[in-house]
């Protein structure tokens, strides 16, 4: 799992994973990103995608979601993903 979208929340609300220095970046960067809900809060966090986040920067934040978690997957769960690709 590299993303959770609530999206029955106004505004639409995800949490991504991240490298816990870039998370704490994230935060003091942005009040609208806070530690991850109902999430490991030191990998996770939580953006209310409310306009004040670029959403080429949430496209990043998503992308880098994704690769760290691939990153992880064994020889054999990357084969079989590459299958569904």
């Amino acid at each position: 799992m590299f993303l959770l979208a609530a999206l029955d929340s106004q505004p639409l609300r995800i949490n991504f994973k991240a490298l816990p220095a870039d998370n704490i970046a994230y935060r003091e960067k942005y009040a609208a990103v806070i530690p991850g809900y109902h999430s490991n809060k030191k990998h996770w966090s939580t953006a209310n995608l409310d306009g004040s986040i670029p959403s080429e920067e949430v496209q990043e934040w998503i992308q880098n979601s994704y690769d760290l978690v691939i990153t992880k997957m064994t020889k054999k769960e990357k084969q079989e993903l590459a299958s569904f690709q």
